[in-house]
């Protein structure tokens, strides 16, 4: 047991440590970018349920790999929030509150917007290129995918859950999300299973152009108020 105590704590110790102080300190005060969407979130669902709100909510968050890039473009910010109408909305509502919350605490505000952007954009972007490859490659997409509604904070979620990882060095959960990404694609082969891949794949890019926070030394790591060689300190107090 005490060697599970003490795994743990190397995986999750720092990144725990941050939650823990951030919420102490501020509580929801700590969270207001994910309180915010998580309002809005249910609130383009209350409207694309009714009849004068469903529509609406389509042109201005709905993403198809049919449309013109420009628009698609435009709508892709506002379609982080709008949940897909084939699925429980209190799944994207967990996961933006769990998730976005943790990664507002520990990344900030800024850096959060960013990544979650960048890893739903890199989905945005994957469906258009697999489309154009066809179903002979093996990146490739069928042409009746151009004509699927792409909406949700998935391909955020598990942008944001790989890079928190990579940043506060839980490195075996990370490589865990990753793999269930695949396994979800060997098990239901669609486009949003390879649409989280791109954005996993967006995500390790940014890994790889800023080092981890928390790294390994001597045994042990750096604490949760920041890298001391790189001067840093936690979003929570920039």
């Amino acid at each position: 047991m005490n060697a599970l105590a003490r795994y743990a704590r190397a995986e999750w110790g720092p990144l725990v440590s941050t939650l823990r102080d951030a919420l102490a300190a501020r509580r929801l005060r700590a969270v207001p970018l994910t309180l915010t969407a998580v309002c809005l979130t249910a609130l383009l669902q209350y409207a694309q349920n009714r009849p004068w709100g469903y529509q609406f909510v389509q042109d201005i968050g709905s993403v198809r790999a049919e449309d013109p890039l420009w628009l698609a473009l435009l709508r892709t910010p506002l379609s982080l929030f709008v949940p897909a109408l084939d699925l429980p909305v209190w799944g994207a509502l967990v996961q933006i509150l769990l998730v976005l919350g943790v990664s507002e605490i520990c990344l900030g505000r800024r850096r959060t917007l960013l990544v979650g952007y960048a890893a739903t954009l890199a989905g945005t972007l994957y469906a258009r290129v697999g489309i154009a490859l066809g179903p002979g490659h093996p990146l490739g997409l069928p042409g009746s995918d151009a004509h699927v509604v792409d909406t949700g904070p998935s391909a955020a979620v598990v942008g944001l859950a790989v890079y928190v990882c990579w940043r506060y060095g839980a490195y075996v959960t990370a490589a865990l999300v990753t793999a269930l990404m695949g396994v979800e694609l060997a098990v239901k082969d669609n486009l949003a299973g390879k649409e989280h891949l791109a954005a996993i794949a967006a995500v390790l890019v940014l890994c790889a152009l800023r080092p981890p926070r928390h790294r390994r030394r001597g045994g042990g790591r750096s604490g949760p108020g920041g890298d001391p060689a790189s001067g840093e300190k936690p979003p929570i107090q920039s």
